[in-house]
């Protein structure tokens, strides 16, 4: 699977979260339910100071085979109570390019980049709504 290295400055994110694991029966359901929430639910349209129009999901707090998902949106200060604030750290990521059926090819990728053998830091990882999917490198 081909990728990228890139090298990317801190980002900020705004959103909703929940914790989850790839062996938990409800994952799918769980980060299909933030995106709904993010979207359907209304919270898209009370964050403020947002870079872009673009919503960002990702995956930090790796423990125990958990972790915590976040979606929302990058803003350039993090102004709103009540929701999440995530900082996406500066450094670099292994950045996969997707085609297809979004939902079905960001599943297929991602179940092909946990069989990957990368330096992984487990820091965290995001994939944005274009989609491209980045891994934070060691």
């Amino acid at each position: 699977m081909k990728y990228e290295i890139i090298n990317l400055e801190e980002k900020i994110v705004v959103g909703v979260s929940a914790i989850t694991g790839n062996d938990g029966p409800n994952m799918g359901k769980a980060i299909r339910g933030l995106w709904e929430k993010l979207y359907q639910g209304g919270i898209s349209e009370t964050i403020k100071n947002k870079v872009n129009k673009y919503a960002i999901g990702f995956y930090s707090d790796y423990e125990d085979n958990k972790y915590l998902v976040t979606v929302g949106n990058e803003v350039c200060k993090a102004e709103n109570e009540g929701l999440t604030v995530k900082k996406i750290p500066s450094g670099k990521y292994a950045k996969f390019f997707i085609k297809g059926h979004m939902e079905k090819a960001v599943v297929e990728t991602w179940s092909k980049i946990w069989q990957m053998d990368l330096d992984r830091r487990y820091e965290v990882d995001f994939d944005n709504v274009k989609i491209d999917i980045y891994i934070s490198l060691k």
